[in-house]
């Protein structure tokens, strides 16, 4: 493809991902976000599956259906699904779908809450790099997965002190509801591991406060079980202007998760700090031993300011990054 056409097909995408990620949450609930999903599969040839409340319940994903529980607007699970001919290699992507977080009844301060519209920021990075996978010849198969609710207070809400069973079995006490993000996280990730046998998985979300502050907003935080797939996603990084900084999944914060009441905790117990490690700790809790990468983009997904190429409110992090990798490691070549 000449690089002028390439160069098009990634600001396409990107376009479309920050306007999904800028979008107000008046409007872009979990069915607007599936709604928009199915739509660029018609437009890409993708095949699409789109979860909803009843399905979720009875397929067994307790982490999406709690999350969305306080909300009167119900969850989704969108699935996207790109799959050329002589495909030698399956790879799943994932990315956090909380289309407005309130914090739930651990609420946030309104500070906190102005731009939570964008916390789907990594669902709509998947979203838009499946949109571009044909028009760029990826030769991979590659499903997309977005686990979308909306985290509010209610009477319906889960609480802190909750026990829910994810996708699988395992089950996760419940101790902030703020930690909402690697709960429906979880229930893709084990889903993915079950159900789609994939060779690589690949996570994307704005997870934590704590990414902002060890990294600030120019680089992402990346977690891998692998280090090929690592270093892969870092060159990918240096190459599309998405830059990753790798980060240590440091066993010796792992037992901060473990809970007296269920197989762990959301949150860790232990005042060790370390915030997006331990969330990596417990996402890899549900990634099973496939190759896996969590991207925690919370600060590098939105901007304060116009700088470059990239403009106030959401920055479309992550969907450069993903073009990238699957073009230059399309057809099985990194294993």
């Amino acid at each position: 493809m000449a690089a002028i056409e390439q160069g098009s097909a990634f600001a396409a995408a990107v376009v479309l991902a920050r306007d999904l990620a800028n979008a107000p949450s008046t409007r872009k609930c979990p069915q607007w976000l599936a709604d928009v999903a199915v739509r660029v599969a018609a437009d890409a040839g993708l095949r699409v599956r789109v979860w909803d409340e009843r399905e979720l319940a009875n397929g067994g994903f307790g982490g999406i259906t709690a999350v969305g529980a306080g909300s009167q607007r119900p969850p989704r699970l969108i699935e996207l699904c790109y799959e050329p001919p002589k495909a030698q290699r399956h790879v799943v992507l994932i990315g956090k779908g909380i289309t407005f977080d309130s914090g739930g009844l651990s609420l946030k301060p309104n500070d906190g809450m102005k731009m939570m519209k964008t916390d789907m920021a990594g669902g709509a990075a998947v979203i838009a790099a499946m949109s571009a996978l044909g028009q760029l010849g990826v030769r991979d198969k590659v499903t997309g997965l977005v686990p979308a609710a909306e985290n509010m207070p209610s009477g319906s809400a889960y609480r802190p002190g909750d026990v829910i069973t994810a996708f699988g079995g395992r089950t996760i006490e419940v101790l902030n509801t703020d930690a909402e993000g690697r709960l429906v996280l979880a229930d893709a990730l084990a889903y993915a591991d079950a159900a789609l046998e994939p060779d690589q998985v690949v996570d994307l979300a704005t997870l934590t406060g704590a990414v902002r502050v060890a990294l600030g907003t120019s680089r992402a935080a990346l977690f891998a079980t692998s280090d090929d797939l690592a270093l892969a996603l870092l060159e990918a990084g240096e190459l599309s202007g998405d830059r990753l900084w790798r980060m240590p999944l440091t066993q010796e914060y792992r037992t901060g998760i473990d809970s007296p009441v269920a197989d762990l905790a959301n949150i860790s117990r232990d005042a060790v700090g370390a915030g997006s490690i331990v969330a990596a700790l417990f996402l890899r809790e549900f990634a099973g031993s496939r190759p896996w990468a969590h991207l925690d983009i919370a600060g590098a997904a939105r901007s304060g300011g116009d700088d470059g190429d990239v403009t106030v409110g959401a920055t479309g992090f992550g969907t450069r990054l993903l073009l990238r990798w699957l073009i230059g490691s399309s057809a099985g070549s990194l294993k």
